[in-house]
């Protein structure tokens, strides 16, 4: 083998003698070798030489990427349906952790440290849930019962309407609710049978536990998960994304508590009220109704006010009316007085929007969607004023 000897121009440029194409003395590649073909000489592939690149805009290639495309987005959408139980979960328990967050802070600026405020919150949130339903489940039960077995009686009176009459002769509606409501086993037979009953409590109670665990979990872990995903945006924006956010979080966390003391408002009110009529016996159950119906905006505290009113028209005319009278005077007050000063420092909403965010809430996903659209909207609304609206004005 044959070393190349290296020689000196004039001009004081070396190079190598006879070393093979590319290589230099050391053995080492050359510049325009490591460029490849395109540097220097055309290289004969063993396998054959490159075609030209696909055409894009080809409408094989169109058409085909575009189909891979609609397929990706379907088999999407199907992943994320078939999981929207597990989302609604998710979303519910991070509006009741961003309602006990207000808690939380408070107590932080009393001076206790986050997890040591965290601790007594969930301990007290926990403690109320159990004693409520200690308190609350056993006498719901005797009051449902004692309306389930006085319903026939009602029907009865029903029955002696002329117009009811006619309608029973004619589709025997107060026999077949009759027959259904003397049937001791009507409220499994509601859900589906004793299996489907049972059933849907060991849902339930898997639902509410997973909730609760979240919450937990969401509580606890509140401020790590904020901080996390606001460094996803760039650091020239991370501020104001963060001072959004958190914005937005304490606008769900007002608007969650504060439905939640409106809703007891109703409840203990209707107790009172219902303590000085003739359906006293039943007075814990229906207030507890209009506690938990007045949740839901806008149709709530109709849908509790006319639940209690026609099991006091059934049970006693004056208290009936009485009841009409109560609601409507309530129902004002709550709207103007008792509405605006708990939700004003939390969602700013035009009247129009809190109607449409409730109404398509709820058509698409029913009780749940009502309840979290008014935030929601909010949040959006924020994000259109900060975001949106401001860009629009600098241009």
């Amino acid at each position: 083998m044959r070393l190349g000897l290296r020689r000196t121009s004039p001009e004081g440029r070396g190079h190598a003698d006879e070393a093979p194409d590319g290589v230099t003395e050391h053995g080492g590649v050359d510049g325009a070798a490591a460029a490849g073909p395109d540097a220097g000489e055309e290289t004969t592939s063993p396998y054959g030489d490159p075609g030209e690149p696909f055409d894009r805009r080809s409408p094989f290639y169109v058409g085909f990427v575009g189909a891979l495309g609609a397929l990706l987005a379907y088999w999407l959408f199907q992943a994320v349906a078939s999981i929207g139980s597990v989302l609604m979960l998710v979303v519910v328990a991070f509006f009741l952790a961003a309602g006990l967050n207000p808690s939380v802070e408070l107590l932080e600026r009393r001076g206790l440290r986050r997890s040591l405020a965290v601790t007594l919150v969930i301990v007290i949130a926990m403690g109320a849930v159990a004693l409520f339903l200690v308190a609350i489940v056993p006498v719901i039960t005797d009051q449902v019962t004692a309306l389930t077995d006085n319903a026939p009686m009602w029907l009865d009176e029903l029955q002696k309407n002329k117009q009811i009459q006619e309608l029973n002769d004619e589709y025997d509606i107060i026999d077949k609710a009759k027959a259904y409501v003397a049937n001791g086993d009507f409220i499994s037979t509601l859900f589906g049978g004793v299996l489907g009953f049972g059933l849907k409590i060991i849902s339930a109670v898997f639902n509410a536990f997973i909730i609760i665990v979240l919450t937990l979990y969401f509580l606890a872990s509140l401020r790590t998960t904020t901080t996390a995903l606001y460094r996803l945006a760039p650091a020239s924006r991370r501020n104001r994304v963060a001072l959004l956010g958190d914005k937005v979080i304490h606008n769900v966390g007002g608007y969650v508590s504060g439905a939640f003391v409106v809703a007891l408002c109703a409840g203990f009110s209707s107790l009172v009220f219902l303590e000085f009529t003739d359906v006293r016996q039943y007075a814990v159950a229906l207030a507890f109704v209009v506690a938990v119906l007045d949740i839901i905006p806008m149709i709530g505290a109709t849908l509790g006010a006319v639940v209690v009113t026609a099991i006091a028209f059934a049970t006693d005319v004056p208290s009936g009316i009485a009841c009409v009278i109560f609601f409507v005077i309530y129902q004002q007050v709550e709207n103007y007085v008792i509405y605006p000063r708990v939700m004003s420092r939390s969602v700013d909403l035009p009247g129009a929007v809190i109607v449409i965010a409730a109404l398509v809430g709820a058509g698409l996903l029913g009780v749940v969607g009502a309840l979290l659209a008014i935030p929601t909207a909010a949040a959006v609304l924020l994000i259109i004023r900060e975001v949106v609206v401001r860009a629009q004005d600098q241009r």
